[in-house]
């Protein structure tokens, strides 16, 4: 047999790029499935550790829904109980104390109004969102202080262990 001749015929051109395509196929098909399993593993990884980041239920969400198995654990939302200096002490769920220590980085705001330090009262209802430090306490990223309880009804906190 002529090797020469096969190698330049066309049909040996037709196996050669028929063979390329099928190598860059299952390449493709490798990578993609690489990719989805990294999501998957992702996507696994989140839903069994979303309660230790972000504070959701410790059964996850379709375990027990009793109203009181959320943490606070990177904010509070409560009532200022007292101030010194740029730590505020607030009165939380529960009646959990929480120390809360603000930084030039803190914004506070009130409605649409930037407010500063100064500007907060014992007994104003807040909501702090921050990340906790090494001392426990919460590094306020973001406080909004809300609106006085209308008409003498109580702070807008749920009781403890279960719904109004």
């Amino acid at each position: 047999m002529n090797y020469s001749k096969f190698f330049q015929s066309k049909t040996f051109k037709i196996i050669l790029w028929s063979l390329g395509g099928l190598v860059a196929f299952l390449l493709i098909f490798k990578m993609g499935m690489s990719v989805g399993f990294r999501k998957a593993n992702f996507s696994f990884r989140w839903g069994e550790n979303y309660h230790q980041n972000f504070g959701g239920p410790r059964g996850g969400f379709l375990g027990n829904w009793s109203g009181k198995d959320f943490i606070d654990a990177h904010g509070v939302t409560g009532q200022i109980i007292k101030i010194d200096g740029n730590t505020l002490v607030i009165k939380g769920r529960g009646d959990a104390e929480k120390i809360v220590a603000l930084d030039e980085k803190t914004v506070i705001e009130r409605f649409r109004e930037t407010l500063k330090p100064a500007d907060l009262k014992v007994d104003d209802l807040i909501v702090v969102i921050g990340e906790p430090n090494e001392a426990g306490q919460i590094e306020a990223k973001l406080l909004r202080v809300m609106p006085p309880p209308v008409g003498g009804a109580p702070p807008m906190m749920p009781p403890p262990g279960g719904r109004r």
